[in-house]
């Protein structure tokens, strides 16, 4: 999952951030309003949920919201603040928000925020996805062969799970190396060019240690695929 951090406390942003990469979110971070609209207008970047701080330079975080609404995208977000008065959280709610939270707050409860919002969106990762042979399991880091016996689970870095969750959400589709970066390696730290491909080789290796099959095709010159049909039970 991609998150939008939108917040100009250097040393809040920098928490949070840390807080969500430790948990597998992948996470872009900026600190004005309007530099995360520009965020939300790119083609090449697709975002399953934002955290917008409320008081933000450029642009405010109501501000945004508003405008996030009026060009009819349903992405959720959770608004932070430091207004916790009843009006400002009506206000917030209003502006399109889908829930609130008021500063100070414990890592935890953000976190508990967003799984919230996850189970209340159907777009969001569910806590296992099966595709094929194949069942991701957001809980373990792992993947698991169904058909072998006894089932595979094998363990998988973050990196892994990341790219086999991006393309189970889309199985039997190109999609190109370029977009697959810019899904799971940090916008700040702008991976080289050929590093999908060398994870592939390395995520390839790992399934092979395992006795499994990958179901991830390199389609040249186009990208890569997640094909639901192979190894499936015979």
């Amino acid at each position: 999952m991609r998150i939008l951090l939108v917040e100009d406390e250097v040393e809040l942003g920098l928490a949070i951030k840390q807080v969500l990469v430790n948990e597998k979110y992948v996470v872009d971070w900026v600190a004005d309003g309007i530099e995360a609209w520009h965020y939300l207008e790119s083609q090449w970047t697709d975002y399953t949920v934002a955290i917008i701080d409320w008081l933000l330079p450029g642009l405010s975080g109501l501000a945004l919201c508003q405008r996030i609404r009026s060009h009819q995208n349903p992405l959720p977000i959770l608004m932070l603040t430091a207004l916790g008065q009843p009006e400002h959280r009506i206000t917030g709610l209003d502006a399109g928000a889908d829930d609130y939270l008021v500063k100070p707050f414990v890592m935890a409860e953000l976190l508990a925020r967003l799984r919230a919002l996850q189970r209340r969106s159907p777009t969001l990762q569910p806590q296992t996805l099966t595709v094929g042979a194949f069942s991701l399991d957001y809980a373990n880091n792992t993947i698991c062969h169904r058909f072998t016996q006894p089932p595979q689970m094998i363990p998988l870095t973050v990196k892994e799970f990341q790219i086999f969750a991006y393309l189970m959400q889309h199985p039997d589709r190109i999609i190109p190396g370029s977009k697959l970066r810019y899904q799971i390696w940090d916008l700040d730290n702008e991976p080289i060019s050929n590093v999908v491909a060398a994870q592939m080789r390395l995520l390839r290796r790992k399934l092979a240690h395992h006795g499994c099959g990958c179901p991830i095709e390199t389609i040249r010159g186009q990208g890569y695929r997640f094909n639901s049909t192979l190894f499936m039970e015979s």
